[in-house]
């Protein structure tokens, strides 16, 4: 593998640090997209999906570079919702939208809805990209429903709004940062990353 180096394409510094921690068990030199040169690359994520708009900024910045890429794409799907607003997540309220307004965006759609019929789950794909181009995704999930006003003051996004089975009665939003880490559909799919890429180098 080109030296040996891996950039991880997002600009947010926690995924970083989370990604780089189980990169070192691999001895891979992690980069950021900054380290790279390409710290104001706007890259546009036409995907239908998840995984195709992972691949979409894994595959980008791998051609650019020439390194390993690992991107992610994330987001919340709500069953009765049709799904939504998932690969939109991040602007389902529009282009600059706050994470308020797409939770209030999400509570309008759902109000006068029974907690049956609020089942919701958080999803996460993170895609790989070799140097030679070979390349595979891994999903993680985290199941829960969306309750009827935000809770909880430590989470982001939809944390207010989530009620995990795991921790019942309370938001991400209200337990601790180790505690979601351990449940989080982005550390499902971290975990199988690192199998897939332990199989990957084994190989090589």
């Amino acid at each position: 593998m080109k030296n040996s180096i891996a950039v991880i394409a997002t600009g947010n510094l926690h995924k970083l640090q989370e990604i780089g921690e189980i990169l070192k068990d691999f001895h891979l030199q992690t980069k950021s997209m900054k380290d790279v040169g390409l710290g104001d690359l706007e890259i546009l994520e036409d995907g239908e999906t998840f995984e195709e708009n992972a691949l979409i900024k894994a595959k980008t910045v791998m051609k650019k570079t020439g390194y390993m890429t690992i991107a992610d794409d994330s987001g919340l799907e709500v069953e009765t919702l049709d799904c939504q607003p998932g690969i939109y997540s991040a602007r389902f309220a529009g282009e600059n939208a706050t994470d308020k307004d797409n939770n209030e965006k999400l509570l309008q759609m759902l109000e006068g809805k029974p907690l049956v019929e609020r089942r919701a789950r958080f999803v996460c794909v993170i895609a790989v990209v070799m140097p030679d181009g070979e390349s595979f995704t891994v999903r993680g999930e985290l199941y829960g429903i969306i309750g009827f006003h935000p809770k909880g003051d430590k989470g982001f996004g939809y944390d207010p709004l989530f009620m995990t089975r795991e921790y019942e009665g309370l938001s991400l939003a209200e337990i601790s940062p180790e505690d979601k880490n351990k449940i989080s559909h982005r550390g499902k799919a971290l975990d199988e990353m690192k199998k897939v890429l332990s199989e990957r180098l084994r190989s090589e």
